[in-house]
């Protein structure tokens, strides 16, 4: 199979021709997941946009959701790498919209339990479905195995990296 040459492959032309002693063949890695993850963020972010979400309040409301109970909003930025002022305005917003709310906790009265309303439950699970597809979508380039493939190796990746 002869692939069409991409923009990353063009910038690998250049270097090649000004520095041929150099191996930039990480360039070619490096480079692609970049403009891979800008593409995809793009995309990812019209279907939030259409159900009038952010990036950050999809991960809430899908965290929320994946995790099946009541966490505490201590918890909930630490699974989404979040500061805890940046985690309790989007909560703050998210309540008001009647998405999310926050609940006593029963064993810590400092401290409060954040949990999904009925409204975000159905929500969420609409925009869920629809992220998903758009990820089908994005990947229908690569076949079933060459998804497996490259999971593998991103897998790798980040396991000697993070």
């Amino acid at each position: 199979m002869v692939l069409e040459m991409d923009h990353v492959e063009t910038i690998l032309g250049q270097w090649k021709k000004q520095r041929p002693d150099l191996d930039c063949s990480p360039m070619g890695v490096i480079g692609r997941v970049g403009r891979a993850r800008q593409l995809m963020t793009n995309k990812l972010d019209d279907v939030y946009k259409r159900y009038e979400l952010s990036s950050i309040e999809f991960d809430i409301l899908a965290s929320l959701r994946r995790l099946g109970e009541a966490v505490t909003p201590t918890e909930l930025y630490q699974t989404l790498m979040l500061s805890s002022g940046a985690m309790s305005t989007r909560v703050d917003g998210l309540v008001k919209r009647g998405l999310v709310e926050r609940q006593a906790s029963e064993i810590d009265r400092r401290s409060c339990l954040v949990t999904l309303t009925t409204e975000g439950l159905a929500l969420i699970d609409k925009v869920v479905e629809a992220h998903v597809a758009n990820e089908h979508q994005m990947l229908l380039a690569l076949t079933e195995e060459e998804q497996a493939q490259l999971a593998m190796l991103l897998k790798k990746w980040l396991v000697a990296n993070e």
